[in-house]
């Protein structure tokens, strides 16, 4: 599950404020950072000194770096127009359904899946690391805070070492740091439709 291993690595190396400027730039659309650029350039060209518009400029760098690391992140990511789809699939399925299609997709990612209770619902292994997933109030509107420390608890009575939540509904701000705070993964809207792309199209 490599969008996991890589967010979670993100976590320990950097903390990076999710409410940072450059957090957002991050989540949002990669043009979006490059058109800062734009417009830092021409103010400093039409409102600057000619001896310090250069270095005027230059402070749009920060933000082109940013713009490159959207892309780069962003590369792969599905339309919005597929990313809707999907999900509206994803919606209309049963939990039956919609557990083999994980089931599926964690298994071709090399996990082994085991059924769970409680406040999860699957035990993923490999490599001996544990992994609790929580995925059966994937229609829920909203995502709150009592689904994530059900998940905890659970995680932490197994021993597991990480954990993730699934959900095709909003989460809150409050549900999004704690789910930092916690070693929870957050798999929503286009990671979702990513991690199980090749089961849908399956179907």
């Amino acid at each position: 599950m490599g969008p996991l291993v890589d967010r979670q690595g993100v976590r320990v190396k950097f903390k990076m404020s999710e409410k940072s400027l450059f957090a957002v730039l991050l989540r949002s659309p990669w043009w979006i950072s490059f058109v800062l650029v734009a417009v830092i350039a021409l103010l400093a060209g039409a409102l600057l000194p000619d001896e310090y518009k250069g270095v005027g400029m230059l402070g749009g760098f920060p933000f082109f770096v940013i713009g490159c690391m959207a892309l780069w992140r962003q590369r792969n990511l599905p339309s919005p127009a597929l990313v809707e789809k999907g999900l509206e699939k994803l919606g209309g399925m049963s939990w039956r359904d919609f557990s083999v299609v994980l089931d599926t997709a964690f298994n071709r990612q090399g996990y082994s899946v085991s059924p769970l209770t409680g406040g999860a619902d699957m035990l993923l292994e490999k490599k001996g690391v544990r992994t609790v997933v929580s995925a059966k109030r994937w229609k829920a509107a909203a995502m709150g805070l009592e689904p994530l420390r059900e998940l905890v608890s659970r995680r932490d009575a197994l021993e597991a070492s990480n954990s993730v939540c699934i959900s095709l509904g909003q989460v809150s701000v409050k549900a999004e740091e704690f789910a930092a705070d916690n070693r929870i993964t957050l798999i929503t809207g286009a990671d979702l439709v990513i991690l199980v792309d090749e089961e849908v199209k399956a179907l």
